[in-house]
């Protein structure tokens, strides 16, 4: 290791250097386990039954292993695999902690927790043990080690801790156990026939031991190094002041040529990239320096714009760079394409570069790339990526039709992306459904109007073409006509009738079975392709308070169920669509890491430019359950009673789910940069689910000031048991994971937030320039993991303190009731 230090002849490593996640092996379980009193067993159904079996076998156990320091966890338990135990509790386990040598605290120790299965989905702690990484003079602990087993206690990690892993009282084995560790040290001297020997006798004295002793410990191993750890802070250097300004008289004069190409440079880059180079460049490689430089460059954000000095550097190595994928949208960024010799050059590298993933294919398909021949490489990319997948990013796929460069001719020509988006759009019934509806909507614009119906005339042209094409034109027309109906009848409820005999008229109108509502053929809902409704049910027709008075329409479906939506005009929901497709695209993310965090991602289509259709999930907002119940507490346990009867807690599974999805919505809420958070639009459903509505302000805007980072209510904290709280822990723990696992496909959202630049989003329109970047600064990518998770910490504690929107939120309570 490079960063031994030499005192004498003493060799050690600091911890700050070690880039090493902290390891531990649970080898196995040792002693007599502690017994249990016999009336506890005989009033115990479980216990009497174990103890009238037979088995021979030992019971199951498993070993929670969490890392604690100063009172508090800042991991969460991580538990040993499944194992089937005859006649010894062996493990041989390694368990990886999800944090590095460097980053340890001095007072890390390890809470190591023996659980039982003591009921189906229920265990009990058999003992648990205390563990301090860090020995005498703040060295870390290596080699085996004897924990002793405190029974019925389960680890508590604290410093003043009631189940520390060593004892008093000491025996043989622990005097010979230590000599051990200095053995497998090399602290001394070996001598093979004598070793023998002595372990022999060693292994005489274990099992006597193990035979008369009255306790229970755990044997574990820590890593071996080469040298001592000792334990060191990474220090950090304040930057040195800048100097004071020097007054002067000078004058500063624009140069009106700064600006202009400079004619020496372009000579140089038109010889240094020119095709007779291309045999030399081909067989070079960077040095280790030059390598780290590249490297730096491709972790660049896709907004990062590239210096000249980096944009030679990448052409320079272009032919070592074709195996890397990431590097081929860093490459194209520095071909100058108006020059012909760079652009054939960079077209020849496209057939032998590494096939790239489908977020840079779409940042090729962003404006910054107008090229024929890079675009249609993208879609060749694209053609890697499933229905399901191309249905997350079709949103975006529709308005890079505006960058294809689509002429004004009566057909379709050199439009790569276009053939690409109809033909899987004519293979897929329901890719088509989406495909069309978002076409429609952009045909309503002034400026790409008449290009977007240009796409969906090609797109009828050939799908009549196909089988069944003729079958499904009819449905896209039939569809097209039940939201037209449904949009008068919107625009009918905005009349100046009281609520109830407009609700009244509403539901005499579905009822009529003249108007063809109450009962239709089958017909694809827009909304949801996949679900085949035939007619609206009259008596549950609703019309909300909501100052649009939007429709609560519920569809009888062919299979027997039923699916309610909102219907409302005078609302453009383009950004709302565009917020739910992309927490849509987050939680398949998040569930790629194995992380579900219970997010309610329901659906959203803009059928026009000021009406459409949201799918309704049963909920209520968290106002009116403060309003009608004493806590959030109290709803979830009135709506989670098995037999009828009030439960005294809640279901593990229902706090669990709302633990998961407030920490999800958190996180997201941030990332977009989603506004006007009160306690109306965050709904709650009875099994645990927490999710927002309402996505009118987005990317840091919000009608009232000094919003916090994130909607973190004192109520919100309260239902998790309170701040000092285990579950509250647990939300902090997977806020934490989720940042920086949505760090990581950070590059992804930021390519479709550029494709939405000319969407007429309206909170992207009012600065299309800075909308990337707006979403980018929340991602912080200048920060590292660790980093990362104390500036979300701050966050955090920043939200859960503000004042002022608490002061909001009862102005936003007193204008409900006056509204009402």
């Amino acid at each position: 290791m490079d960063s031994r230090a030499q005192i004498k002849d003493f060799s050690y490593c600091l911890t700050s250097d070690l880039d090493l996640l902290v390891r531990i092996k649970i080898s196995s379980l040792e002693g007599c386990p502690p017994q249990r009193d016999f009336a506890e067993v005989l009033n115990d159904p479980h216990l009497r039954c174990r103890a009238t079996s037979r088995s021979s076998e030992l019971p199951d156990l498993y070993v929670t292993c969490q890392l604690f320091s100063d009172n508090k966890s800042i991991t969460l338990p991580i538990r040993t695999a499944y194992h089937s135990f005859h006649t010894h509790w062996t493990w041989n386990e390694w368990i990886v902690i999800p944090l590095k040598y460097r980053d340890l605290p001095l007072g890390a120790q390890l809470a190591l927790t023996v659980w039982e299965a003591y009921a189906p989905r229920k265990a009990v702690p058999l003992g648990g043990t205390t563990f301090r990484l860090f020995g005498k003079n703040n060295t870390v602990k290596q080699g085996k080690h004897k924990l002793f087993i405190w029974p019925w206690k389960e680890a508590d990690g604290q410093v003043m801790t009631s189940t520390p892993s060593k004892v008093d009282t000491a025996s043989d084995m622990d005097r010979l156990e230590k000599l051990m560790r200095r053995y497998e040290r090399g602290d001394m001297t070996r001598v093979d026939w004598l070793d023998r020997l002595a372990f022999r006798e060693i292994e005489r004295i274990n099992k006597m031991e193990g035979t008369h002793t009255k306790h229970l410990f755990l044997y574990v191993d820590l890593p071996q190094f080469d040298f001592p750890l000792v334990f060191n802070e990474k220090e950090y250097r304040l930057a040195a002041p800048p100097p004071p300004p020097v007054e002067s008289n000078l004058q500063i004069v624009a140069d009106p040529e700064a600006a202009r190409d400079n004619p020496v440079e372009n000579k140089h880059r038109k010889l240094a990239r020119s095709h007779r180079n291309g045999p030399l460049d081909r067989d070079l490689k960077p040095n280790a320096k030059i390598r780290d430089e590249l490297n730096k460059i491709l972790r660049y954000p896709p907004t990062q714009n590239l210096t000249s000095e980096e944009k030679d550097l990448l052409w320079k190595f272009r032919f070592y760079l074709t195996r890397d994928k990431k590097a081929l949208t860093k490459f194209l960024k520095c071909v100058v394409w108006t020059d012909n010799v760079e652009v054939k050059q960079a077209v020849d590298l496209l057939h032998v570069w590494v096939d790239i993933d489908v977020e840079d294919a779409l940042e090729l398909l962003g404006p910054t790339f107008e090229n024929l021949s890079v675009r249609g490489y993208a879609v060749m990319q694209l053609q890697k990526a499933d229905d399901e997948d191309l249905q997350l990013f079709l949103l975006q796929l529709v308005q890079a039709l505006k960058f294809e460069g689509i002429g004004d001719k009566n057909v379709l020509q050199n439009s790569p992306l276009a053939d690409f988006l109809i033909d899987r759009a004519i293979k897929n019934p329901i890719l088509g459904n989406y495909f069309h509806w978002y076409l429609m909507v952009e045909c309503e614009d002034k400026q790409w109007g008449k290009m977007f119906a240009k796409v969906a005339f090609q797109f009828m042209k050939i799908m009549v073409e196909v089988p069944e094409g003729v079958h499904r034109r009819d449905i896209l027309k039939r569809q097209a006509e039940l939201v037209k109906t449904l949009s008068e009848l919107s625009k009918a409820a905005r009349s100046k009738d009281p609520r109830p005999k407009k609700v009244e008229l509403l539901r005499h109108f579905v009822a009529d079975p003249k108007k063809g509502l109450l009962s239709f053929p089958p017909l694809p809902l827009p909304l949801d392709a996949q679900v085949q409704v035939t007619g609206l049910i009259p008596e549950k027709a609703n019309i909300f308070k909501s100052a649009l008075f939007p429709l609560k329409l519920a569809f009888s479906c062919l299979d027997g169920s039923e699916y309610t939506i909102i219907f409302k005009t005078g609302d453009d929901l383009r950004q709302d669509q565009l917020v739910v497709q992309i927490i849509t695209l987050m939680d398949k993310l998040l569930r790629k890491e194995n992380l579900d965090l219970k997010l309610t991602p329901y659906r959203v289509l803009a059928t026009g430019s000021d009406h459409g259709m949201v799918q309704f999930i049963p909920s209520y907002p968290l106002a009116t359950i403060l309003a009608e119940h004493s806590s959030l507490l109290a709803y979830l346990r009135e709506h989670n009673s098995a037999d009828g009867t009030k439960p005294t807690s809640i279901p593990a599974v229902v706090m669990d789910t709302y633990i998961r999805s407030t920490s999800g919505y958190c996180v997201i809420t941030y990332l977009l940069g989603i506004g006007d958070r009160h306690l109306d639009n965050v709904l709650l459903t009875t099994a645990g689910h927490l999710f927002h509505i309402d996505f009118g302000f987005i990317l840091g805007r919000d009608p009232k000031p000094f919003p916090p980072p994130m909607k973190l209510s004192r109520e919100m904290v309260e239902a998790m048991g309170g701040a000092s709280s285990q579950a509250y822990q647990k939300f902090k723990s997977y806020c934490f994971i989720a940042f920086n696992s949505l760090r990581k496909n950070a590059n992804l959202i930021l390519n479709l937030f550029s494709l939405m630049v000319n969407a007429n989003v309206p909170d992207i329109a009012i600065e299309p320039d800075k909308a990337v970047l707006k979403v980018q600064e929340r991602f912080r990518l200048d920060l590292s993991d660790e980093e990362a998770i104390q500036y979300f910490q701050g966050l955090i504690n920043e939200s859960i303190g503000a004042v002022f929107p608490q002061v909001m939120e009862k102005i936003h309570q007193v204008a409900q009731l006056l509204r009402s």
